[in-house]
């Protein structure tokens, strides 16, 4: 297969680091985002050649993979495979391609495998953990997410508590939910999926002014989605703030005309 030249940084590894549900209505769902967090490598000049040929080509994978072209991805992942077989992270990225390809009995290999090598791994125990959540095996899923939480050196700790809110949110727990989303904004004030989902957790309890906090504070940090806009009209409309509803209702049909959002607006159905 021909593969063209690419230039890859170790922040395109990052991103494919943690798996976290995107700002979104819905609770079981997910996609990948930024960790933050740098591919494991020794900066001190002692690192092997097979090392170093194993993360260049775990990075390779992270890029194509980013592209969505799996087919190179997976060349680049089994070239790191045989270069390093002990090197963690190719185990942890491979885990995600196969995810993603839906071929579950070779992500679970891939991710068990980087947890051997490195069992407190943060961004490993994270993404095994949120894999199993999107296979509707949460209990487990959110043992390995509070894994990645309690590591100190885990730069991103509220990314884990979000996607282990998500999770308890998926099996009808939104108590465990609330306390995890909590947690994530104590770390992080503005992590907006944590911001969104608490926002979401109070119009659901009839705390409608708490809700409206916190979609003001989503609103400084991140811009209005159709299922963001959603909620906030209809926050603003059981406040009786018709002017904030109005405002949400503009931006709905104006951005999102085809949404289902839009849709249930002009149905009438709040």
């Amino acid at each position: 297969m021909t593969r063209r030249p690419m230039m890859v940084r170790g922040s395109v590894l990052a991103a494919m680091l943690a798996v976290l549900g995107g700002i979104s209505g819905c609770a079981g769902t997910g996609s990948m985002t930024d960790s933050g967090i740098q591919p494991t490598s020794d900066t001190s000049g002692n690192e092997s050649d097979a090392r170093n040929r194993a993360r260049i080509h775990t990075e390779l994978a992270a890029g194509y993979f980013d592209l969505g072209n799996m087919g190179v991805a997976l060349e680049e992942i089994t070239i790191a495979q045989q270069s390093d077989p002990d090197y963690p992270t190719v185990y942890n990225v491979a885990g995600l391609i196969y995810a993603a390809l839906k071929d579950d009995r070779r992500a679970e290999e891939n991710f068990t495998r980087a947890l051997r090598l490195s069992p407190g791994d943060p961004d490993a125990n994270n993404n095994y953990g949120n894999y199993l959540c999107q296979r509707k095996r949460e209990e487990e899923g959110i043992k390995y997410l509070l894994i990645a939480v309690k590591n100190p050196l885990y730069q991103t700790p509220e990314r884990s508590l979000v996607n282990a809110g998500v999770c308890a949110r998926r099996r009808g727990d939104d108590a465990a939910a609330l306390e995890f989303f909590q947690r994530a904004v104590t770390i992080r004030p503005s992590q907006p999926q944590a911001l969104y989902q608490l926002a979401e957790l109070s119009f659901l309890a009839n705390n409608f002014a708490a809700a409206q906090g916190y979609m003001r504070r989503l609103a400084q940090v991140s811009s209005g989605t159709a299922d963001v806009l959603w909620l906030g009209l209809r926050v603003e409309r059981k406040l009786g703030n018709t002017l904030a509803e109005a405002s949400y209702a503009q931006q709905l049909r104006k951005n999102f005309p085809e949404s289902k959002e839009t849709a249930a607006l002009q149905a009438g159905r709040f």
